[in-house]
């Protein structure tokens, strides 16, 4: 008697289908993830709604999550105070240089408002901030460095508004989704801010390193002028920050300018104010691209 065949067409078919379906699924995957990431270098914000979307999502996690970590900070903070005398001496220091920043900053809006009202004859105020909430976490690993905050469309948060905390400037806003905004920081590798130096008219541009430091790139080249210990503060130039905002402190002199540490540190920071975008027409005019005039 002959032995059976091991051999079984079903089964055969069965496992080339499932071979055939395995490779088809495979193929559509990288097809797609080839097509998004496409996509994300060519126009990078088709997939701001969905960053929007998530941010919505995980904001009231991320609060809760900052809030905890905050809180356990501030105790710890009590207790190394408790054990030791450093702490109130550290705490003394931060006081007064947060007393220094608001002289110099002071000042500066006093000369601003002088050589404004001799211009222009503008009257004195300052704006009501749109909105103010808890910065909810920072980027740290990558040249990039972006934030959240717990803000967005509803709260009447628009793109391009200045984000600042008590100390300084912080950054503006990127991305606006329904209950949450996207913050571009100051240290982000493609953030540029005019500034000039407090004490007087020497004009520059804050560019961010992507290191956590702000490089100060003087204007007007030749001797350099910058000491350690410099403020620099916003000039109001570009439109969208008023003037005589604290922004950075020069940490070391270079040949063209300066390395500046920046004084409202993200990592630092709990709650921040976002305030409209102070010359709208200005940023608008910017914005707008010159139409040239057909040759006759």
């Amino acid at each position: 008697m002959a032995p059976p065949s091991s051999r079984h067409s079903s089964y055969s078919k069965k496992a080339q289908y499932s071979v055939f379906t395995g490779y088809l699924l495979a193929g559509l995957g990288a097809l797609l993830g080839a097509g998004l990431l496409a996509l994300s270098l060519w126009q990078p914000s088709s997939f701001a709604p969905l960053r929007g979307a998530a941010n919505d999502v995980v904001a009231p996690a991320g609060e809760g999550t900052a809030m905890v970590r905050n809180e356990t900070g501030n105790l710890f903070d009590a207790i190394s105070g408790y054990l030791s005398a450093g702490s109130q001496n550290a705490a003394l220091r931060e006081e007064v240089e947060l007393a220094r920043i608001r002289l110099e900053e002071a000042k500066s809006v006093e000369q601003e408002n002088e050589r404004l009202k001799a211009l222009l004859n503008l009257a004195e105020g300052e704006a009501e901030p749109v909105a103010v909430a808890r910065l909810v976490g920072s980027s740290s690993s990558s040249s990039r460095r972006f934030a959240a905050i717990g803000v967005g469309r509803v709260d009447g948060i628009e793109v391009g508004m200045p984000v600042h905390s008590a100390r300084g400037v912080v950054g503006r806003i990127l991305e606006v989704a329904r209950g949450s905004s996207r913050v571009l920081l100051l240290t982000d590798s493609e953030s540029v801010l005019p500034v000039r130096r407090a004490k007087d008219e020497v004009v520059a541009f804050a560019e961010g390193r992507g290191d956590g430091l702000l490089r100060i790139r003087l204007i007007n080249l030749g001797t350099n002028p910058l000491e350690e210990g410099d403020l620099f503060v916003t000039s109001g130039a570009g439109g969208y920050y008023r003037p005589g905002m604290a922004v950075a402190i020069v940490s070391e002199v270079t040949s063209d300018g300066a390395v500046a540490r920046l004084i409202a540190e993200p990592s630092a920071t709990d709650f921040v104010s976002v305030e409209p975008i102070f010359e709208p027409e200005a940023v608008e005019a910017a914005a707008t691209p010159i139409e040239e005039p057909l040759a006759e």
